[in-house]
């Protein structure tokens, strides 16, 4: 792929330095970092208010925080890690892919794309700043459950704000995925040889689109309870509470799967590469994620079956939540058919793969118990339900984030990582993970509830170990941080192809990915999961 001299001029080489080029970028590689920086900037602050909580629960009796401050501790730290690190990472992670994956120029809507990143600092502040206002911040939960959030103080109303400006971000984050994925592909690379992560992307942002607005709803009807009369949540003016719970369940419960389809889409690029094997079953993949997205709309209120639903509707909400195992098991399936009889190797990013298979099957079987409904009624609301979106959403997306960025660190950065030290973070985490979360099923089945700063004393051991756990966990992110700082700056040049088992488009432009990838559209001869036999044309900057 040489330089284009096309139409004559001589291609446009240089990129814009200094400040601006990161206040003004409309560069896709760019914005991505940017994401991608910030999302770790929001994962350190959510972690150490994590760390604050287990602090307070490592003995019983009231230590270091009063009980306001640990629910406004409690409510920020899920907001944060929820709409600050986990949905900006896989933003990022799409911004800086998908052109390169499927031979588009750049994002579709550059501008738009700068603006959507720019929304996230200001809300962000606005959700860490409520920590300073008069009643201090947010302390309903990070579900805002009604009555609690019409009787809080200023910290809500800057909360509901933050949340506006987030949704409005992700919404024109998801628009620009779904364009640049159904306009910008290469010639030769249909819907149904496309990357799984494409898939996973371009699904994901459906999803947003989809239920983005409901959670703006729900808050709306929150700020109008409080400001102006309304009576949507207030029973004494004949208002439900419990309709907020549906309302915002129905954004709540695909918004789980905003954060694991996308690291789906990764485990099922970073399993085939590490396998030397083609993605087992590939359609089925791409059905199995849209079924999951499906499914998700219709499982809203397995959240809420001890609100006094019927027993049908118990019935239904049961079934369909038990019926989401099904694509999901198929998932796995695929992934370990990959690896089965494989060329095997274990890097970095494979290590995080399968760990990430491991624990995120530890979660779907706790989630598989707690959609019985006779069961929940039990575990509701207790450290069980905690460990279970834990093993989900840290192992899950989490996880898939890491095994993310070590496996396109060469091509982003054009340097390696220190291996040894990838190594040392995967067992570390894993390891320290387990200590934190495991013992928490514990509680939850002996009846502890969670989202308290005090306990009764027969629940002190396992938090004795699930704060040092915590604690170990969290210092291991460090490691991480090293790792990609000092392999930015003095990192051994990445080979042109780090991964041989890698087949996908990005793996055949230069290493580091060059600031403007294609200047024309590359024709791919392409099988599916996007594996390429043959490029033609395609010449870049």
């Amino acid at each position: 792929m040489a330089i284009a001299d096309t139409a004559g001029h001589a291609p446009h080489t240089g990129k814009p330095t200094g400040l601006g080029r990161w206040l003004f970028a409309t560069n896709h590689k760019d914005i991505g970092s940017l994401y991608l920086w910030f999302s770790f900037i929001m994962f350190l602050t959510g972690g150490v208010m994590a760390l604050a909580i287990r602090l307070e629960l490592f003995s019983p009796g009231l230590q270091f925080w009063q009980p306001e401050l640990f629910n406004q501790l409690v409510t920020l730290h899920g907001l944060i890690m929820i709409f600050g690190a986990i949905m900006p990472a896989f933003n990022g992670l799409a911004n800086w892919m998908l052109p390169l994956m499927i031979g588009a120029p750049d994002m579709a809507f550059a501008r738009m794309n700068n603006w959507s990143f720019w929304l996230l600092p200001p809300a962000a502040l606005l959700l860490l700043l409520s920590f300073f206002v008069p009643g201090g911040a947010a302390a309903s939960g990070w579900t805002m459950y009604a009555p609690l959030s019409t009787q809080m103080g200023m910290g809500m109303d800057m909360t509901i704000f933050a949340i506006h400006i987030l949704g409005v971000s992700s919404i024109m984050g998801a628009i620009n995925i779904i364009v640049t994925v159904l306009n910008l592909r290469a010639p030769g690379l249909t819907l149904m040889k496309m990357p799984m992560f494409a898939w996973a992307s371009l699904i994901t942002a459906y999803l947003i689109i989809a239920v983005m607005p409901v959670l703006a709803g729900a808050v709306t009807m929150v700020l109008t309870d409080r400001h102006f009369g309304t009576h949507f949540f207030n029973a004494a003016g004949g208002g439900d509470p419990v309709m907020y719970q549906h309302v915002f369940w129905f954004f709540g419960h695909p918004e789980v799967y905003i954060m694991a389809l996308p690291a789906f889409g990764i485990i099922s690029q970073v399993i085939p590469t590490f396998s030397r094997k083609r993605l087992f079953g590939y359609t089925s993949m791409v059905y199995a994620t849209a079924s999951i997205a499906i499914l998700s709309f219709m499982v809203w209120a397995h959240h809420m079956f001890t609100t006094g639903m019927p027993a049908t509707a118990q019935l239904f909400f049961m079934y369909a939540t038990m019926l989401i195992a099904v694509p999901t098991g198929v998932k796995v399936f695929n992934w370990v058919a990959t690896m089965w009889q494989g060329s095997l190797t274990f890097e970095t990013p494979m290590l995080f793969a399968i760990g990430f298979i491991c624990l995120f099957t530890i979660g779907g079987l706790s989630g598989v118990i707690l959609s019985v409904a006779a069961v929940d009624t039990q575990l509701q609301d207790t450290y069980y339900v905690v460990a279970h979106f834990h093993y989900v959403l840290v192992a899950g997306a989490l996880f898939s984030l890491f095994s993310a960025v070590y496996y396109w660190f060469p091509k982003m950065t054009g340097r390696m990582y220190s291996e040894r030290l990838g190594k040392l973070h995967f067992w570390w985490s894993m390891v320290w993970f387990n200590v934190t979360f495991f013992p928490m099923h514990f509680l939850g089945l002996a009846g502890m509830p969670r989202r308290i700063p005090d306990y009764a004393l027969q629940f002190t051991d396992f938090n004795s170990l699930a704060t040092i756990g915590a604690f170990c966990f969290g210092l291991g992110q460090l490691i991480v941080l090293y790792n990609l700082l000092t392999s930015l700056r003095r990192g051994p040049p990445a080979v042109e192809h780090p991964w041989e088992g890698a087949q996908t488009l990005e793996w055949r432009i230069p290493t580091p990915a060059p600031y403007h990838s294609f200047a024309e559209a590359p024709e791919v001869d392409a099988d599916d999961n996007g594996v390429i036999h043959a490029v033609r044309g395609g010449t870049h900057h």
